[in-house]
């Protein structure tokens, strides 16, 4: 794990899993079509009724509709995988393992809250968003060249609510009632009253879709770990693996979605290889000797004077900082609330206090980085200075369960420390809360409670190359009397613990998007708190909860503002995190043989999905001995 994790692990991406589509943002454009009364039939649909393309549009406007289809992009990826199936809580599923599997609706990189038809040909749904009906396209079928029916998706999301992960589980018992198949290519979901329905209809809609004939016929168990895949209908099959080592996805040239505009200049690569290394340090080498093509790097050092070796200098590597206008992954020190050293917040505040990030990024970092501040970092959406009149009408109803200070003080920020690795002023205000804690300092210089019990904080880590951030912080907690040390794990060993919720502190991210939706509840809910994967810290929060429910009712940008602002304030006050950083820059680096478009998009790079090969310039570095 270098300094930010690899966009290449192989998890469970919660807006894939969760809300099916990823929904980012808000937008602007034309209105849905009215079929009549209050029940609206379109092509798309938007948490507050707008879409930007409207429903002859021929392709996307960040595409390349006449890239060339070929070649192969290669990328690496952490540790190693024994699963192709990435919906099991057992295992560890292989990067990309999500990519066989389409939804009824998918977003788009150029207007991150819209969600249009994929798999669907129209979406229909009264005002009120209490009820919505998909119609299949007649022509889209699986990979194995079987049709894809409602009856698919209804199967799909029963799998889901019986099998799929717990707290996900929960979360669709919360807001479903059930699915009715209308007809072959007619499926319509009921929502449960009482619920917020603002995403409800892009959070089935963007449910991935299993064949339900493949599922039966051989006897496959959604729960279960499996080297095998399930059949899906997406434009890429699995064309080869080393289980733990390689895995190499292929085009179907038989993809029944390839001319569809929102498909259009998309999908362009013939192969997408990806190669496990054990270390950061290991991976970088292979890049350099061509063993992969394409990297996005994390690592400050790597970054800052790695990139000096002659295929960059002749330019037949490019080093690029491409501008990264998404919300921060909110990758932090994660305290683990279940253990009962952190049930004090004095005591999460005081160990917060002692992370130097000035120092780490001006020493370790080549002062690449920015603090993360917000769970929506990079955004209008974090909450700034004291809370408004209109967060506080939502907040003071809620005062007997916050945490100190969220009614009247400005927004929790991180700590600010000086140039030294241990902040003098920081250690006094942190040795002052614990002291008020009841965790005294002994003649062995580690600090007691009352019973005895020693203070004590495992930083559980499976990266070499992290070992530089947390040895520091260690020694620094350590100068305050806490009993800090560092354990390092295997790949496999932290995927089990973590899911376990077995750990003291451990590096995690909270994927936020700009229009939040149910997801929330599997990050910082109460009712799946003992069994989330996302929920690392084990918050159990009645305001929390409150404050999530009116995001999700909010019923405009003014109010969804809002919302995520109370949200973002309490959950920083509760100091279950010590933030780490984000950069506004994707920094990549890649053999010329790759092209783009010339204006990306504000929210995604693309590079496995808009992004194309040129055969030329391959064949040039394949003939200058560069790449094999």
């Amino acid at each position: 794990m270098p300094e930010t994790l690899p966009r290449l692990l192989p998890t469970l991406l919660p807006r894939l899993i969760a809300a099916g589509a990823v929904v980012l943002g808000l937008c602007a454009g034309p209105v849905a079509a009215q079929t009549g009364g209050d029940v609206v039939t379109s092509w798309g649909i938007s948490p507050f009724g707008t879409l930007k393309y409207p429903a002859d549009f021929k392709h996307l406007d960040y595409v390349n509709p006449d890239a060339p289809k070929g070649g192969e992009i290669s990328e690496w990826a952490f540790g190693g995988f024994d699963s192709m199936n990435p919906y099991a809580q057992e295992g560890r599923a292989g990067a990309l393992s999500s990519m066989f599997y389409e939804s009824l609706l998918t977003g788009v990189a150029d207007e991150p809250s819209a969600q249009y038809c994929l798999v669907c040909k129209t979406i229909t749904y009264p005002k009120d968003r209490s009820w919505v009906t998909f119609t299949l396209r007649p022509e889209a079928h699986f990979s194995d060249g079987t049709p894809l029916r409602a009856e698919d998706v209804a199967f799909s999301y029963k799998l889901l609510a019986e099998k799929g992960l717990p707290s996900f589980r929960l979360l669709l018992a919360r807001q479903v009632q059930g699915v009715e198949v209308l007809g072959p290519e007619t499926v319509k979901f009921t929502f449960k009253p009482g619920q917020p329905t603002r995403d409800l209809p892009a959070t089935v809609g963007g449910l991935p879709i299993f064949s339900k004939a493949d599922y039966i016929r051989n006897n496959r168990d959604f729960a279960a770990t499996s080297v095998k895949p399930l059949v899906g209908s997406g434009p890429y099959v699995l064309d080869s693996m080393k289980v733990g080592q390689t895995i190499v996805y292929r085009r179907d040239p038989n993809y029944w979605g390839r001319n569809l505009p929102i498909n259009i200049g998309r999908n362009n690569f013939d192969r997408i290889r990806i190669e496990y290394y054990a270390d950061y340090n290991s991976a970088f080498e292979g890049f350099k000797a061509g063993n992969y093509t394409f990297r996005d790097e994390a690592a400050s050092l790597i970054w800052a004077t790695g990139y000096d070796f002659p295929a960059v200098k002749k330019g037949d590597v490019i080093k690029a900082e491409i501008p990264d206008g998404s919300l921060a992954t909110g990758q932090s020190f994660v305290m683990n609330l279940r253990r009962p050293q952190f049930q004090d917040i004095r005591v999460r505040q005081a160990i917060g206090l002692m992370f130097n990030f000035e120092w780490s990024n001006a020493k370790l970092f080549y002062g690449i980085y920015k603090r993360v501040n917000s769970f929506w970092a990079n955004s209008d959406l974090a909450a700034t200075g004291k809370p408004s009149a209109a967060e506080l009408a939502l907040l003071t109803p809620l005062a007997k369960d916050l945490p100190p200070g969220v009614l009247t003080d400005p927004a929790v920020e991180p700590p600010t420390s000086g140039a030294r690795q241990l902040d003098r002023g920081n250690l006094r205000k942190a040795s002052e809360l614990l002291d008020a804690a009841g965790w005294k300092v002994g003649p062995d210089g580690k600090r007691r409670n009352a019973k005895g019990e020693v203070l004590r904080v495992e930083f559980m880590n499976d990266s070499q190359t992290f070992d530089r951030v947390i040895m520091p912080f260690v020694q620094n907690l350590k100068a305050l009397g806490v009993d800090a040390y560092m354990t390092r794990v295997d790949n496999a060993q932290a995927t089990d613990r973590t899911r376990k919720h077995d750990f003291d502190i451990v590096t995690a991210q909270f994927p936020m998007s700009f229009v939040p939706d149910g997801g929330l509840y599997q990050y910082f809910g109460s009712e799946g708190a003992d069994q989330s994967i996302f929920n690392a810290m084990g918050l159990k929060s009645p305001a929390v909860d409150a404050l999530i429910g009116d995001v999700l009712a909010a019923r405009d940008p003014t109010g969804l503002k809002t919302a995520v602002h109370a949200l973002d304030r309490v959950l920083r006050a509760e100091y279950f995190w010590i933030p780490q950083w984000y950069k506004p820059v994707h920094t990549v680096a890649y053999f010329n043989i790759f092209d783009h478009p010339k204006t990306l998009p504000p929210y995604q790079l693309g590079e496995l999905d808009f992004w194309w090969y040129d055969a030329k310039k391959a064949a040039a570095l394949k003939a200058a001995g560069v790449l094999r």
